[in-house]
C-alpha cells in the first residue's frame, strides 16, 4: 500500500519527467519550452490523486465527462479546469459551471449552445475548435474542409473567444501518420489566423505521441496516463473510439 507521502513523490517524479521530455521536444525543432503547457487528463482519476499532482506543481487540469467533471472542481477548486471531451448541448449549463476553457467545440449547435447560456450569465468564454484531422470516423471534430467555416460562424458570437484549435491524433503505430495529423492542425490554424487574427492555441498531443505533437507546434498536451499511471477503465467510456489515452 502506497502512502499519500510517497504517491505525491511519485506523481512529482512524474510530471517533472513529463516536463523534461517536453523541453527536449522542443529543443529538438528550437522552440522555448515556455511556449507549451502542461495539462492533466484526470478522466478516472480521483480527487485525492488530483490534489497530490497539483501540490506537486499541476495547475492546469481536463475532464472529459461532465458529471466527473463537477464532483472534482469541486474538491480541487484552485486549479485551472477545462473541458476537453464531447459536449452535449443539453450538459453546456453545467460545463460552464467549472470549465475555464472548453476544447471541443465542433459544429454550430453547440456554438450557438454556448452563446445563449452565456449571454445569460453575462460573460464570455474561451474555446477551441475540435478538428478531426485524422479522418477517422469514429471521431469527433469539425473536417479539415469545414474548419473555416466554423470559425467564421463562432467568430459571430461575442460571447466566445475563439483561441485555437484542438485535434486527437489517430491511435497509430505509423508515427508519420500521427505526425501529419498534427501537422495539419498547425497548418490549419496558420490559415485561419489570415480570417480570426491571433490563434494561439494549439491543443494536440496525449501520453503517447505529446513529443511528436511539440515537435509539430503544439502549445498544449493533455498527458495523463504517463503521470497516473493505466486507468481501471476503458477509454471506449469517454471516447467513440476504443482509443487514444490523454
Amino acid at each position: 500500500m502506497v502512502s499519500m507521502e510517497e504517491d505525491r513523490a511519485l506523481l512529482g517524479a512524474r510530471i517533472a519527467r513529463v516536463r523534461e521530455r517536453m523541453a527536449q521536444a522542443c529543443a529538438r525543432v528550437g522552440r522555448d519550452p515556455s511556449e507549451v503547457r502542461l495539462l492533466l487528463a484526470t478522466k478516472t482519476v480521483p480527487a485525492e490523486r488530483i490534489r497530490l499532482a497539483v501540490d506537486a506543481g499541476a495547475h492546469l487540469l481536463g475532464e472529459n465527462r461532465i458529471q466527473e467533471a463537477l464532483g472534482k472542481f469541486r474538491d480541487v477548486p484552485e486549479a485551472e479546469w477545462h473541458f476537453i471531451g464531447h459536449l452535449q448541448t443539453n450538459k453546456v449549463r453545467q460545463a460552464l459551471e467549472f470549465a475555464k476553457m472548453i476544447h471541443s467545440v465542433d459544429r454550430p449547435s453547440l456554438v450557438e449552445a454556448l452563446d445563449a447560456r452565456l449571454r445569460e450569465q453575462g460573460r464570455r468564454l474561451d474555446v477551441l475548435l475540435q478538428v478531426n484531422t485524422s479522418y477517422e470516423a469514429s471521431k469527433f471534430g469539425v473536417e479539415p474542409a469545414g474548419a473555416l467555416e466554423l470559425a467564421r460562424f463562432a467568430a459571430k458570437h461575442e460571447t466566445l473567444r475563439v483561441r485555437g484549435l484542438m485535434t486527437i491524433g489517430p491511435l497509430s503505430d505509423d508515427l508519420d501518420r500521427v505526425r501529419r495529423a498534427y501537422r495539419l492542425l498547425r497548418e490549419l490554424r496558420d490559415e485561419l489566423q489570415g480570417t480570426l487574427g491571433d490563434l494561439p492555441i494549439l491543443s494536440m498531443g496525449m501520453s503517447g505521441d505529446f513529443e511528436l505533437a511539440i515537435e509539430e507546434g503544439a502549445t498544449l498536451v493533455r498527458v495523463g496516463t504517463t503521470v497516473f499511471g493505466p486507468r481501471g477503465t476503458s477509454d471506449a467510456e469517454y471516447w467513440p473510439e476504443a482509443g487514444p489515452k490523454a
